[in-house]
């Protein structure tokens, strides 16, 4: 038997059909949500931030201090309000194992325990922020004059939407009937 590769002839009108434009898929904004929209603005100020930093100490061989420590606060904003946007979609890391060997009942009451487990911890750390905005005041940034609490405001806001989509999914897992850690194939599409 020979192991030779087989090739056939293309036609010129079949090479030509190979760049013809498939349907342009329509784009739906309609999936984002305010958080992600949010995440997003403060995304690019910090790279705006970064960049700025790269080119006047690289290029002008003058740097300016003040981009370090707004890309670092901005990063902050990010991860913080970023995070409701994980909890909106269950993809926080999760340990989904366990579900597999329980029956269906212990499986449903841990799901529906860890959901009231996430909410009392967000609903806590809310109060944790808010405690903190509130002892350092108006104490200002090191490199420019403008209050650090509204860094820890962009945290407050974060931690509030992770507490309100909390409650959304809770409610969300306890219509269904199940949650993505009972049944992970349900929500990639794996599940037949």
């Amino acid at each position: 038997m020979s192991t030779a590769e087989l090739h056939r002839q293309i036609t010129a009108d079949e090479i030509a059909h190979t760049f013809e434009e498939e349907a342009t898929p329509k784009v739906d904004l309609g999936q984002y949500a305010f958080e992600d929209w949010v995440a997003l603005a403060i995304f690019w100020v910090m790279a705006l931030s970064v960049f700025l930093q790269f080119f006047t100490r690289y290029v002008l061989n003058d740097s300016y201090a003040w981009t370090e420590e707004i890309a670092t606060y901005c990063l902050i904003g990010v991860v913080f309000i970023g995070s409701s946007m994980c909890v909106r979609l269950s993809r926080h890391i999760q340990v989904d194992l366990v579900y597999r060997y329980l029956p269906h009942l212990a499986g449903r009451a841990l799901s529906t325990a860890i959901d009231a487990i996430r909410i009392a911890f967000l609903a806590y750390a809310i109060k944790l922020v808010w405690t903190y905005i509130k002892v350092i005041g108006d104490e200002p940034m090191t490199t420019i004059n403008f209050p650090k609490n509204y860094v820890y405001y962009a945290a407050l806001l974060g931690f509030v939407l992770m507490f309100g989509r909390s409650v959304q999914v809770a409610v969300e897992n306890w219509r269904r009937g199940y949650s993505i850690l009972e049944r992970p194939g349900a929500f990639d599409g794996t599940e037949g």
